[in-house]
């Protein structure tokens, strides 16, 4: 987090030490609330036998006066599923005219939707191709990124399932994992690290007999009025999440190459969107480092990513512990973190639903987490 240096405009050093002390002051005081946070964090305050929440919650960070805009003081972070049978829970998106959230379980071979009319649970399809992310066409059809088949495949109104990519070149992809549809045209922007695929949740190595990918990992365009496929980018190490930005000029990706490239840094990365075609000017958005309680910096990865109407990113984040894992925002003008939502569990993707589209959902390793807040997402999946 970077902090702006008070100014001596006047020349009276006093003064700069006055606002420096004040300023230092007021970060203490962010951060000893963060660390309270931190200390009271417990997996059994979403028990259901847990004690009430003590508005506002805190398991809501603010570290910088603007994420303050953008929750509200009487809504609790609340965990409407678990599952001691869920393995990895992945890919949350929201479908509007039904109602209901759809997420996928990737090591089961599952695929769970959550009711909002009563909060009920039920598997929407079994199997699921391992899928990973998930998410809506403007025509409400549901599409999923699958590891077993590295295939994105579309879901028709009678059921039925539709191939849209599952080669490039000639080649097979690696696995797609997370995309976004561009509601003008129709194209499905997705990413295709690898993961999954290439390796089994036991462990075995893939029918490659190696955990090389089949493609350079890459983010890819298919584009709906032709049914071709085009990679958009492979400036990056192994793409993860993906997002537009409000307006559609700009995408958003997380990159968790650090997972195999001992080079690659963990960071959200940017470009502008040129004609809703092709990507130019790439560059670090975010990075994911976090100075902790006792000092050290320590890095998660960004996972699953999603843009509110104001263009700041909930990022979805996990694998450092208690005091990081949950999901980070980060302001969409300079990236800068500027407020936390601390989880019990490493959280795996976010996106905004709801009614108004003020909800935020999150998936942890066996559970569904959900918060209002005051600000609308900005694309519905």
């Amino acid at each position: 987090m970077n902090h702006p240096q008070p100014s001596n405009t006047s020349g009276d050093s006093a003064a700069v030490s006055s606002g420096s002390s004040f300023r230092r002051r007021s970060f203490l005081a962010t951060a000893a609330a963060a660390v309270t946070a931190v200390k009271t964090l417990r997996a059994d305050e979403f028990a259901p036998d847990a004690a009430p929440v003590r508005y506002p919650d805190h398991r809501l960070v603010t570290l910088d006066d603007r994420f303050k805009k953008l929750m509200l003081g009487n809504t609790p972070v609340q965990r409407l599923y678990h599952s001691k049978n869920m393995m990895w829970a992945e890919g949350p998106a929201w479908n509007g005219s039904g109602k209901y959230l759809v997420w996928s379980d990737i090591p089961n071979n599952l695929q769970h939707r959550w009711l909002e009319d009563d909060g009920h649970v039920s598997v929407i399809r079994n199997p699921a191709n391992n899928s990973n992310g998930n998410t809506f066409d403007k025509q409400g059809r549901q599409i999923s990124f699958e590891h077993l088949t590295r295939t994105v495949a579309r879901y028709e109104y009678d059921g039925t399932r539709t191939v849209l990519a599952d080669k490039y070149n000639g080649k097979s992809l690696n696995a797609p994992n997370d995309g976004v549809v561009h509601p003008e045209t129709g194209d499905v922007w997705f990413s295709d690290p690898g993961y999954g695929a290439l390796m089994d949740y036991e462990g075995i190595l893939a029918d490659t007999g190696s955990v090389q990918p089949y493609q350079k990992e890459a983010i890819y365009r298919w584009e709906a009025s032709t049914g071709k496929l085009f990679k958009v980018t492979d400036e990056i190490f192994k793409p993860n999440g993906v997002c537009f930005s409000p307006d559609y000029k700009k995408l958003y990706a997380a990159d968790t190459g650090a997972s195999h490239y001992p080079e690659a840094t963990k960071v959200i990365k940017v470009w502008d969107v040129v004609d809703s075609k092709t990507l130019a000017n790439g560059k670090q958005f975010a990075s994911m480092d976090l100075v902790m309680e006792d000092g050290a910096t320590k890095a998660g990865f960004a996972d699953g990513i999603r843009a509110d109407i104001h263009g700041n990113i909930w990022a979805s984040a996990g694998w450092v512990g208690q005091g990081y894992d949950g999901v980070h925002i980060f302001a969409g003008d300079d990236g800068a973190r500027i407020g936390q939502i601390l989880l019990p569990e490493i959280c795996s993707n976010v996106c905004f639903g709801g009614t108004k589209r003020n909800r935020l959902f999150m998936t942890g390793s066996q559970s569904l987490y959900a918060v209002y807040t005051n600000v609308r997402g900005a694309h519905f999946c």
